[in-house]
């Protein structure tokens, strides 16, 4: 079976309203279930692929920031 990961989480999203995309990302994350791992990588590579220098500088700060709190 030959799925493409990527197409299969933005299919299942691309229809979503601001509200519905941030209630799917909380989801994920407070399930704390490895195989939602993959879905939230796409996305964040949309959220990547979409930003500026200054947007990436950001999250990079904010992942450090994240890291080092850990």
């Amino acid at each position: 079976m030959n799925l493409n990961l990527r197409n299969a989480v933005i299919a299942n999203v691309s229809q979503n309203s601001k509200e519905q995309l941030e209630s799917t990302i909380l989801d994920a994350i407070q399930s704390n279930e490895e195989k939602m791992l993959p879905g939230l990588g796409v996305l964040f590579e949309l959220i990547w692929n979409n930003s500026n220098e200054k947007e990436r500088d950001e999250m990079l700060d904010a992942l450090a920031h994240g890291l080092s709190a850990r």
